[in-house]
């Protein structure tokens, strides 16, 4: 089963109905988790105020099918918790979604869940160049090897992380705090538009649902409860992301972040929880051991990492000189017959993640 069912859509319809009212609670993360917790009409109850009666009218005289078939012309799928395919992760949750709604393809959805690690990389909206710099590459370095990148598309780290992961292998999940169908915020209408058509964007809020403040830290439950483990990049002591690691430390899941500098403000959350016991991040290889064990084999990927399939007829002939030994320029050149240029495909494989470049200027594989 696929489509949620009568029970769960009504749900998912009440949260979205009530999106509104539950602004009222923004404030107080404890009492939101407590909210979505209760039944559909101890919810009504607590959030309908002078709308109570209403409500309760509009909820007992839904039509299912007709919703679900709403959602279905405004978004990509619905699946709710009943479903073989939802992610068994969410139900360590106290207040898991009814349903998730998924924009993107079923199939790209079930692949980048199933029998794949997960990791959550979460940081500062404000992020400095350099966060921004570390996101992209372990996002990119994850992707590659068999990870799934879960994040929240906001602007600075988690956009960063979602392009990182993109560019090499496009194994990320964005969970959004509106409907899904929605690019938030609105400057990353492209990056929405790309992680739709390549990878999967998802939120339990309904197609149609504007961003509200209490939904933030709402989305950052699904966030820690999808990911292995969480991993704070760059973030202040008061940064939202501090709230998912929270959470995924609640969860039992582990929880890293990268050290910065003692006295900037962009890294003293992440700082704090490293002084509380974290594990330290340096790079993507520390992630892979952390969660998964040193040495251990990440999903179903072996050495050297599998092409992707859109590398041009020149870039697959580099990295197989790369790969027979030929490791300077000059000498891909040679192996590709002196005829083809080599230098574009070096650098462009170099700026997907694919090789590397050494300090005596010879390349080898990531």
């Amino acid at each position: 089963m696929t489509a949620p069912c009568d029970r769960c859509t009504r749900r998912s319809w009440l949260v979205g109905r009530l999106a509104g009212h539950l602004e009222q609670i923004r404030g107080n993360r404890p009492a939101i988790r407590g909210v979505l917790a209760l039944s559909d009409r101890k919810l009504i109850a607590a959030l309908g105020g002078l709308d109570e009666a209403e409500i309760t009218a509009q909820w007992s005289r839904l039509d299912p099918a007709a919703t679900r078939r709403q959602w279905a012309a405004a978004s990509g799928f619905a699946i709710c918790r009943h479903s073989e395919i939802f992610p068994a992760a969410l139900a360590d949750l106290p207040d898991p979604p009814a349903v998730l709604h998924v924009n993107g393809s079923l199939a790209q959805f079930e692949q980048l869940l199933a029998s794949s690690p997960t990791v959550a990389l979460v940081g500062a909206r404000r992020a400095s160049v350099d966060g921004l710099g570390l996101a992209s590459e372990l996002g990119r370095t994850l992707s590659l090897c068999g990870v799934t990148v879960v994040s929240g598309m906001a602007l600075g780290i988690d956009s960063a992380a979602h392009e990182g992961a993109l560019a090499a292998g496009a194994r990320t999940i964005a969970v959004l705090a509106c409907g899904p169908e929605r690019a938030y915020p609105a400057r990353r209408k492209r990056l929405h538009t790309e992680l739709a058509q390549r990878a999967a964007v998802v939120s339990e809020l309904p197609p149609g649902i504007a961003p509200y403040r209490w939904a933030f830290p709402a989305r950052n439950r699904i966030i820690a409860a999808l990911a292995q483990m969480t991993v704070v990049v760059e973030a202040a002591e008061r940064s939202g992301s501090l709230i998912t690691a929270e959470i995924a430390a609640d969860l039992g899941r582990a929880v890293g972040a990268v050290p910065g500098h003692p006295g900037s403000w962009h890294s003293g959350g992440a700082n704090a929880l490293l002084r509380d016991g974290a594990h330290l991040i340096r790079d993507a290889r520390d992630i892979l051991d952390d969660a998964f064990g040193v040495g251990a084999t990440v999903g179903a990927v072996s050495k050297p990492v599998p092409l992707p399939t859109s590398l041009s007829a020149d870039q697959v002939a580099v990295i197989a000189a790369v790969d027979a030994g030929f490791a300077t320029a000059a000498s891909v050149a040679e192996y590709c017959g002196g005829a083809a240029e080599v230098v574009g495909p070096l650098t462009e494989l170099e700026l997907i993640g694919l090789l590397e470049r050494r300090g005596d200027g010879s390349y080898v594989r990531r």
